[in-house]
């Protein structure tokens, strides 16, 4: 039976309610400022949620508008510094970890479990969000790779192989936990087994191949997570 050495965190909707309590609330700021007359709701966010990074959503929006490509682009060259600005200065603090998730983060490193993020996010949100809400843990996340590294899906499990290259641990040694359909994707593309912890905007995608599919972490430990999916306990 094979032995758990990695476990690979998503960030947005998975270690924290980001989406709704920060990403939307930053974009509608930021579109504001930059002289834009849009207040997504967030339904609409949502329907938004399968094109990754808000720059792009904002692309689309935009696009749908009629809007020329040279006046897209300043916009968007305008708005994704401001935006994560305001996510990072104003709504960080607002927002909370999903339940479960320091418990099974401080059972991996009591373990010691190699922790690291894969996500879309870039990495200087993902660790303003771990200094803010994971003081104590943030320094044990060996490998942090987001937007900066690479895309993370549609890429054949890229930015997950490239992070099993720097924890140097095999797929076979290691753990995905996720809370979307497209995250379960990229890293199933790498050979990993993956847990998903859905949320109200993931609940009903199919989660093909993945190795448990659960509301919230709050009901599972690591040695529950790792006899279901098969570690050596």
């Amino acid at each position: 039976m094979r032995k758990l050495k990695l476990i690979i965190f998503d960030v947005d909707g998975t270690i924290a309610d980001t989406e709704r309590y920060g990403h939307l609330p930053a974009c509608n700021d930021a579109m504001k400022l930059i002289g834009l007359n849009l207040n997504w709701s967030w339904n609409k966010f949502k329907s938004m949620l399968d094109i990754p990074g808000t720059s792009n959503r904002l692309r689309k929006e935009l696009s749908q508008r009629n809007f020329s490509n040279i006046k897209i682009e300043n916009y968007v060259r305008k708005f994704e510094p401001l935006k994560k600005k305001l996510y990072v200065e104003k709504y960080l603090q607002r927002i909370n970890l999903r339940k479960g998730v320091k418990e099974l983060i401080n059972e991996a490193i009591k373990s010691k479990i190699k922790l690291a993020i894969v996500s879309t996010s870039y990495e200087t949100q993902i660790k303003a969000l771990l200094n803010a809400k994971l003081p104590d843990e943030q320094n044990y996340f060996e490998v942090i790779l987001g937007k900066e590294s690479g895309k993370k899906v549609d890429n054949n499990g890229y930015l997950h192989k490239k992070c099993l290259q720097l924890t140097n641990c095999k797929a076979e040694e290691s753990l995905v936990i996720e809370d979307s359909n497209d995250g379960l994707k990229a890293a199933v593309c790498a050979n990993i087994s993956t847990a998903v912890f859905y949320n109200d905007y993931t609940f009903g995608s199919p989660f093909e191949n993945a190795k448990l599919v659960a509301k919230s972490l709050e009901h599972f430990n690591l040695y529950l997570i790792m006899k279901i999916i098969g570690f050596k306990i």
